[in-house]
């Protein structure tokens, strides 16, 4: 049985999360793309709670790619504000390609260490 694409994705965040966990010192940066935008989120899985969220909502109509190093730069504030500096990136099994690699090049550039 073949699998669809949302199974296959969920398949490989799965095998991701097995091994990345964030911790108050080291919160994991999880991100979700859509087909029409891209969240991310700042999570102590020990504690079980978000330090701190963007989506491109708080972001100004641009290009997808745009979106996404807009919401890196404002987790990367966001997270400076909650006096994080490391992070572990969680892909969320997405391919570390386009508006992924966009989020998180702009995150390192704002401040963030991963």
């Amino acid at each position: 049985m073949k699998l669809t694409v949302k199974e296959q994705r969920a398949r490989i965040h799965r095998r991701i999360r097995k091994k990345v966990m964030g911790t108050p010192e080291r919160p994991r940066l999880s991100v979700f793309r859509s087909s029409k935008g891209i969240y991310c989120q700042l999570i102590d899985d020990l504690a079980g709670h978000t330090i701190a969220a963007a989506t491109h909502k708080e972001s100004e109509k641009a290009t997808k790619t745009q979106q996404a190093q807009t919401v890196g730069t404002l987790i990367a504030e966001k997270a400076k504000a909650a006096g994080v500096v490391k992070v572990v990136f969680d892909r969320g099994g997405f391919l570390y390609h386009g508006r992924i690699k966009a989020l998180a090049d702009a995150a390192r550039e704002g401040g963030l260490e991963f």
